[in-house]
């Protein structure tokens, strides 16, 4: 029987990014074939960083890449969130969609049975939904920043926000 295999991908900053890199260390070590996947730029950082070479050595656990869409001259591309955003929602789903149907014409790796994806990168909901593969998306958050976000509407109610 082949390993369930999950695709894993991080909404592009370091938090996010470390977040869903540990959550990727726990199913590898429960046995599962993982693909994380990172934008060339953050990539090419986790290269410099030392980070991806603990893992070159390590079977069943491959990195993979896709362009960010941002312009090269922007020297710090995660720290402009209205425009990683923006770019998330034009540039993403393609490439994505491609890595996903190249992983699993693979014969190198199991097919993807399950992505794994931060609960901001909702392309990948409609990109599974084609492939007929699992979507599960991971909050990266804190349990007090989701308590924030179920508390909006209440405080909409009470006038607490928008903050005058």
């Amino acid at each position: 029987m082949k390993k369930p295999h999950a695709v894993m991908i991080p909404f592009p900053a370091q938090a996010h990014i470390s977040a869903m890199f540990e959550l990727a260390k726990l199913i590898h070590h429960r046995g599962f074939h993982v693909t994380f996947i990172n934008t060339e730029y953050n990539h090419r950082r986790l290269i410099q960083s030392g980070s991806n070479d603990r893992l070159r050595v390590i079977e069943d656990f491959k990195f993979e890449m896709i362009p960010d869409g941002l312009p090269l001259a922007t020297p710090d591309r995660t720290q402009d969130i209205p425009m990683l955003c923006s770019s998330i929602r034009k540039n993403f789903w393609a490439p994505f969609r491609s890595l996903v149907i190249k992983l699993n014409e693979s014969p190198e790796n199991p097919p993807v049975t399950c992505i794994v994806a931060d609960g901001v990168m909702s392309f990948t909901l409609r990109a599974a939904d084609e492939l007929g593969i699992p979507v599960v998306f991971f909050r990266t958050h804190s349990a007090c920043g989701f308590w924030g976000y179920a508390q909006i509407k209440d405080f909409l109610e009470r006038g607490y926000i928008p903050l005058q």
